[in-house]
């Protein structure tokens, strides 16, 4: 199998090719895919040296698979380019998610929907992935009526230049900034740009890809998303109003026996989903799982994920796992 990974160089690409390693992808071609400032550097691929190459070289190259981590304006460029050489297009940005033509897949909740003919597959805001995650069983028990949520989001999301303000600031070195303010011993209630509603793209990401994934217009979401100075993953604190009542009990069984989530919920020994233990691992995990007394059928939980990996590089792996498991990609 022939794969391109778009956006090689970058944190998130430079994250698919680990986790292509680390699951054993089937690969005969590996081509890391860059800007023409990157073409000639060296990616390490299961021992194995790859010259970077440029755009136009990868798709002379007919890749099956594509995935693309170099923003919106790079996939609304080539992602249709690939695919009309046949090419089956995983893309990390958010240019495609809300096309109704385009499927946004999270493979644990709605890979089945894919087809042979889905030559370009949307995959989620990092944000949306680990919360949908968790929402998607409690969600076909007990019917969401709505959610309220509040992010705590690393600065890793942003990309390698805001890694770069925070070492800068904690180093007491003046450089270029990623955001408006510092970001060290700070938060900021402001990832993404502003819309003319008020909320950032990114809240208004949770809003509308969730109910996309989850496949429920009525659903009512209302989002605030706050870049924090945490490197290890993205933290959520989610509210949950539910039409039918529920046992926290059963909440918890449910989610233990949920794919791809992990249960931290013992308050007596102070255990719960942080990020610094969220860093690295595949897994989404949620804790202080509670009832919400001031309103009925509802609930709190704390929700945590590596924001790099299954928030964006291993659940566009799980898709293309997915693809070669099912003979949706011919190779």
């Amino acid at each position: 199998m022939r794969v391109a990974v778009v956006g090689a160089t970058g944190l998130v690409g430079r994250k698919m090719i680990k986790v292509l390693e680390e699951r054993n992808f089937p690969i005969s071609n590996l081509f890391p895919v860059a800007s023409e400032k990157s073409v000639g550097k060296q990616i390490t691929f299961k021992g194995k040296y790859f010259n970077v190459i440029d755009i136009n070289q990868a798709i002379d190259n007919r890749p099956h698979i594509a995935l693309f981590s170099a923003g919106s304006e790079v996939s609304l460029k080539w992602a249709k380019k690939f695919a009309e050489v046949g090419t089956t297009v995983i893309d990390n940005s958010s240019v495609w998610r809300m096309n109704k033509n385009i499927k946004l897949i999270v493979p644990e909740i709605n890979a089945n929907i894919l087809t042979k003919k889905d030559k370009i597959i949307a995959n989620p805001n990092c944000s949306t992935i680990q919360m949908v995650l968790v929402l998607a069983p409690l969600h076909k028990k007990y019917n969401i009526k709505r959610i309220v949520v509040s992010t705590y989001q690393s600065i890793t999301g942003t990309g390698i230049k805001a890694v770069k303000q925070l070492e800068n600031e904690r180093n007491n070195i003046k450089g270029e900034m990623a955001y408006p303010y510092p970001i060290d011993m700070n938060c900021i209630p402001h990832c993404d740009a502003f819309t003319e509603n008020g909320y950032t793209k990114e809240e208004m990401k949770l809003v509308n890809e969730t109910k996309k994934i989850l496949n429920d217009n009525d659903i009512k979401i209302t989002s605030t998303a706050v870049r924090v100075p945490a490197t290890g993953g993205h933290s959520e604190a989610v509210n949950i109003e539910f039409e039918n009542d529920f046992d926290v009990n059963e909440v918890i069984d449910i989610l233990n026996n949920s794919q791809g989530i992990t249960v931290q919920d013992d308050i007596k020994n102070n255990i719960y989903p942080m990020p610094i233990f969220a860093q690295g691992k595949d897994d989404v995990f949620v804790g202080r799982i509670r009832r919400d007394f001031s309103n009925k059928n509802t609930l709190n939980l704390w929700i945590v994920a590596d924001n790099l990996r299954k928030g964006a590089a291993t659940n566009a792996v799980q898709i293309a796992e997915y693809l070669v498991k099912n003979k949706l990609v011919a190779f």
